[in-house]
């Protein structure tokens, strides 16, 4: 059973969350996080880049113990507030193409995790578990959320929708015209229908954020092992996520682009792929595929589709049935020779919210030979992958919503 509770979040106050939310620090050009560390003294950039001030670039643990400094200066100057009681925040997201995102922040065990309640779709990096963990257990708190998904619940649906026709504590539009909206919940019945609601799931699943949820996880682990007073109810046992429904969860399709066609000519190319694929020529008008294991492919100015022949091929678990997966198994390992997707640097991904022109001006431009376009998957694939104890290839989903940094802290 999922073990969901309140918390005492550290929010900013009313006046400076605008001010202070961020995106994550790599979504930024370099240009635009100069432009905001530059112009705005309360962007949450500035306490994950703390050189900033000394306009020098510091990492490691250096960079970890003036993050955390930079974080208490925030708390010291009240532009942070810590929430008195234990809460859980209904959180909405409308985004600038209308899509309507609904779910409550709150803390979620860090052994559910452990214990497989908590399921994974995604294999995690060690190192970078390692390297968050650290990061983690020097600044003491947590600035954005895990996104994990629950079946739908008519009894939490309606208390959002409940709590929703009060003002809300935040209300700010982005830049990226994104408007956000945030209501506390501290009514104790109310609290304890959702505790109990979450606590008679049996499994819920992550939809974004397995390398965050491990290394909570590791953290959890170290201290309750150097804890002699462990009790079990301690901030480290719980890790800060963002639950929202299924129905709500928007899932897009990474498209690939591979920078050579591993010393093939472009016939040769396609001879090959004639063995395992019924092939179509579509000419210079875009095409993207509509149906599950039918991919698109853009070579030397043309589109193509390409049906896979099933007949030639064993579907034997629910990975196997996965399109990303499909692709690496008959295209890019044994023919273009990519043969891990993580590392291999002739291989780069896009994701599907951008349109299959995207692909294509990639290859015209000269930096890759070929794109490959796909369908994206839905959510029951992504639960069978999980159920089953499997895991995608990398880059097989962008998900959204997205989540700001630094709107509700988790402390520990």
């Amino acid at each position: 059973m999922a073990k969901i509770i309140p918390f005492k979040a550290v929010r900013p106050t009313r006046d400076k969350v605008s001010l202070v939310a961020s995106r994550s620090y790599q979504t930024y050009t370099q240009a635009e996080r100069e432009a905001r560390l530059d112009y705005n003294p309360f962007s949450f950039l500035h306490i994950v880049n703390p050189g900033y001030k000394y306009a020098r670039e510091i990492t490691g643990t250096e960079r970890y113990s003036l993050v955390k400094n930079r974080y208490l200066e925030f708390k010291e100057d009240n532009v942070f507030v810590q929430d008195d009681v234990p809460s859980y925040y209904v959180y909405k997201i409308v985004d600038r193409e209308h899509q309507v995102f609904n779910g409550i922040i709150a803390a979620a065990s860090a052994e559910d995790y452990q214990n497989d309640i908590i399921k994974k779709h995604e294999d995690t990096i060690e190192y970078r578990e390692q390297i968050f963990k650290d990061y983690l257990k020097t600044v003491g708190f947590n600035a954005e959320p895990v996104l994990l998904t629950y079946p739908d619940n008519k009894t939490i649906s309606n208390i959002i929708s409940e709590v929703q026709q009060e003002r809300a504590e935040f209300e700010f539009t982005t830049t990226y015209r994104d408007t956000h909206y945030l209501w506390k919940i501290e009514d104790e019945s109310t609290l304890n229908i959702i505790t109990e609601q979450f606590n008679a799931m049996k499994t819920i699943y992550i939809a974004d954020g397995h390398h965050r949820s491990a290394s909570s996880y590791l953290l959890y682990k170290d201290q309750k092992e150097n804890n002699p007073n462990h009790k079990g109810d301690e901030s480290y046992n719980f890790f800060m996520t963002y639950l929202i429904p299924e129905s709500d969860l928007r899932i897009h399709e990474f498209n690939r682009l591979v920078k050579d066609l591993n010393g093939l000519s472009k016939e040769e190319f396609l001879i090959q792929l004639d063995t395992i694929y019924r092939i179509e020529n579509r000419g210079k008008l875009p095409y993207k595929p509509s149906k599950k294991h039918h991919f698109s492919m853009y070579l030397d100015g043309e589109f193509y589709s390409l049906y896979l022949r099933k007949s030639l091929y064993n579907f034997e678990n629910a990975l196997d049935a996965l399109d990303a997966q499909i692709l690496y198994n008959t295209i890019l390992q044994p023919i273009l020779g990519v043969n891990d997707l993580r590392n291999d640097n002739r291989i780069m991904y896009s994701n599907g919210k951008k349109d299959v022109i995207n692909v294509k001006s990639s290859v015209d431009s000269g930096e890759f030979a070929v794109g490959f376009g796909m369908v994206p998957i839905n959510i029951e694939e992504m639960k069978n992958i999980a159920n089953d104890g499997l895991k995608m290839p990398p880059k097989s989903t962008f998900i959204e919503p997205k989540l700001r940094s630094g709107v509700t802290i988790y402390e520990f």
